[in-house]
Formats: structure tokens, sequence, C-alpha cells
């Protein structure tokens, strides 16, 4: 019996406008291949993957080109048939250089894909291996090795799975996409999700605002009584994993603990998809599902791309910007990297490219603090981002790390909301990088 909990939320939060019409009702467009693509050998968290080719040789759709580097990194696979042109330093899209595979298409369609795995009987073992073979890392952003959170420590008891279907940053829609078009790959996916980690209960967590998603899942999960559909009150970051677990389970991670610390392992919906994909059709994962939006682009699109495209050869599929675009930004407006280099390549985890005019940024002259504590009443972690930031400004980190600057996710919830315009979010990212060079180094 589907069970329906409605409307949960966490204390905090911010409501920006959405601007998800633009492209809620696009479906997704599978990219023609690209004549040449970039692939950073940086498509994860951890260690750099490690190149298995060189130049001239021949790959297929599907071939390993790189492999991982310890147990923090994830394979990567070609997404056409082509030549390997060179191994040489590109930027990615957080303006870092790193090592990256060229290859040139040559126009043929020969496949390289993994051995389908029957969806009835796969093993836990099978999947977990599977999921590692395939490089698939989670698509919510930041890119872990889904692998590694499929073996959690033995002492840690993992008791449900939730997929975060939220997607709470504005103009983002390609998760709501993938739950309406593929509803019953999606289930599955979650399935095979906890049969890898041995778990009988699961959630599907949307925010209220997808209304024909919410309908889809129910009538999809009629038969599934191990799972629930928690539908959460809209509001940003709803899909942070912190804000998530308390909305939709009433369990709290406690400070500097991780999801595997209150028994809950969470996957995104585009993860799901690509387990499914691994498992049952064998395909590694060669794509990137993204959302082309913004006031800035000529025809807003939900697409389906080869990773390793740049945002030159998207901006000509999408018709063109505009010539009032004012910042072009990798994934969502509120915790997205703004783009100085067009020729930046698509990696796995990017969810996004907006245009933004500045009708849309609504950018203000920064002035003096306010003192109003806005920012305190909006963080969802309870923290203090303006004292902290002041501590930051006049270089005074310990202070900053014994309050615990550490743990701000740079969600951004207080910079929007800061009548002053203070970029707070820098100033912290500041001081967390400070933390993380004298504690853990």
């Amino acid at each position: 019996m589907l069970k329906l909990i409605s409307k949960k939320t966490f204390k905090g939060g911010v409501h920006p406008k959405e601007f998800k019409e633009l492209t809620e009702h696009k479906v997704l467009e599978k990219f023609p291949e690209p004549d040449e693509l970039v692939i950073p050998l940086s498509q994860h968290s951890g260690k750099d993957a490690i190149p298995l080719v060189k130049k001239n040789d021949k790959v297929k759709v599907g071939t390993l080109i790189a492999k991982e580097d310890g147990f923090i990194s994830a394979p990567i696979h070609s997404p056409i048939c082509g030549t390997v042109t060179s191994i040489t330093k590109t930027f990615t899209f957080a303006g870092i250089q790193k090592s990256s595979i060229i290859l040139k298409k040559d126009g043929l369609d020969e496949k390289d894909f993994l051995p389908p795995l029957d969806f009835e009987t796969v093993s836990s073992e099978e999947i977990i291996s599977r999921v590692k073979e395939a490089g698939i890392v989670g698509l919510g952003g930041a890119a872990f090795p889904t692998y590694v959170k499929l073996i959690p420590p033995p002492d840690k008891k993992i008791d449900m799975i939730i997929l975060n279907a939220c997607e709470c940053e504005p103009y983002l829609t390609r998760d709501y996409r993938l739950v309406v078009e593929r509803t019953e790959d999606l289930i599955k996916g979650l399935k095979l999700i906890m049969r890898a980690s041995k778990v009988q209960r699961g959630i599907i967590g949307i925010e209220d605002n997808k209304q024909e998603a919410i309908e889809l899942l129910k009538e999809h999960l009629v038969n599934h009584s191990e799972i629930e559909l928690v539908v959460l009150k809209t509001k940003y970051p709803q899909g942070a994993e912190k804000m998530l677990i308390k909305a939709a389970t009433g369990r709290e991670v406690p400070p500097g603990k991780l999801p595997l610390d209150v028994g809950v392992i969470v996957q995104n919906v585009g993860t799901a998809i690509s387990i499914f994909d691994a498992v049952v059709n064998g395909i590694p994962s060669i794509y990137a599902y993204l959302t082309v939006s913004g006031l800035g682009i000529n025809e807003p699109k939900n697409l389906i791309v080869p990773i390793g495209t740049s945002i030159e050869d998207v901006i000509e599929y999408c018709g063109g910007m505009k010539e009032n675009v004012r910042r072009i930004v990798i994934g969502g407006p509120m915790m997205g990297y703004a783009q100085f280099d067009l020729s930046t390549p698509i990696t796995k985890a990017v969810s996004g490219i907006l245009f933004l005019t500045d009708e849309e940024l609504e950018v203000f002259p920064e002035t003096n603090c306010l003192r109003c504590g806005m920012c305190v009443s909006v963080c969802p972690l309870n923290l203090t981002p303006v004292r902290l930031v002041r501590l930051i400004q006049n270089k005074r980190f310990e202070e900053a790390a014994i309050l615990n600057v550490a743990l701000c996710m740079e969600c951004g919830t207080c910079a929007y909301s800061c009548p002053a315009s203070i970029p707070l979010v820098q100033w912290l990212r500041l001081g967390k990088k400070w933390v993380f060079q004298n504690r853990f180094n």
C-alpha cells in the first residue's frame, strides 16, 4: 500500500523565483555527437582517473579510456567512436587545469558496452561491481563515486535509501523530466540501490511544485509497498542531504557527521537512472543529463549530452545566446560556477547551463552590514554567517573554525537574503579553505 507523507520541510531556507516554466515541459533531447570531445580525467570527487589510451588509439562508444586511481575515484568511458588526438591540460568548469583526453569523431557507430545483467536475479555484489565498472558518480552535484556509498562501513547500520527528486535549485528541470519520462526505470533503479545496500525500505522525496511527477509516482508505486512517496514543501535547499533527511524522516544528521550515521543513504534521480542503464542495458556513464535555461538563451532545452561536449556546442544547438547575457553558470544559480571559457567541457555531474541576464541577476552594490540577522534566520545549518564572515575578514580563522565554518555547505541562502548584498558565501569559502589547509593537511 502506498504511503504518502505530505508537506514536510526543514527550518530555515529561502524561496527564490523558480523560472522552471522555461523548461519543465521540454522533453529530454539526445544531443548529436560533436566532432571533438574534451574528456577531463577529473569527472568525480577523489583522485583523477589514470588514462589507458594514447595518441592515435581508436575507441568505440563505451570503451574504457581511463581507470580509477584508488578507492575514491571512478573510471571513464568514451561517449563516441573516434581517435585519441592528444592528452593535454584543459580547464574544468571550476576553473582548474586538469589533464584531458581529446577525442575526434570518426563517424562510425560501434559500441563497446558492458554485458547486460538480469534485473530480477542480479545480486548485491554484482550491482556494486557494475556501478563501479560503469564509472557512475552521484549526479546531485558532488560527483562522489556511487559504488563507495553502496558499501558503508560495517559499523554503520543502514535501514533506508532516500531518492532525492527535490531538484530545489531554480531553473533546473532535468530530474523532473527523468521522473516523468522514465518513471518505471527510476523505481527499478531505486530497487537496485536497495538490493545493493541490502535495505528493505525506500523513500522518494519530491517537492510539491512537481505535480505531474507526483501523480505518476503515486500511480507506479501502488504495488511497491516497500517504497514511500514523501511530498515536501517547495523551499531551497530542500534537496540538500541533511535537509531532506530531516524533512522526510525526522532524523537529524549531527554536525560533522554523514547520512550514514543516521542509517540513511541518499541518491539522486539521475544516479538511479544511470544505475538502471548500467545494470540492465550495460551502458556506462557517458552522458550528462542537463537543463539549458535562462532568459539569455534562445531555445531553452533539457538535454542528454555526451560528456566532453563544450559549452559552445551546446549554445549553438540551443539557437545561440542573446546579446544581453550577463553571466553563464554551470549548475544552478545558487551553487553553480560562473564560466569564463566557452570551450569548457561538460562532465558527468553537470546538471545545467544557465544564461542569465541583468533582469534575473538583480545585482545591487554592496553596502555595510545592517545587522538584521536575516542570514542567521535562513541558514539551514543554524550557523551565524554574519559573525563568521566578520572573523574571516579580520583573519581570525581559528575562531571561525571553532564556530564551525567548515560545516557550511555553501548553499547561498545567506547571500541571497542579505539586504546589504555582501558576498557571504565567498567569504565563508575562504574560511573553509583555511580550515582544510591547516587542520587536515
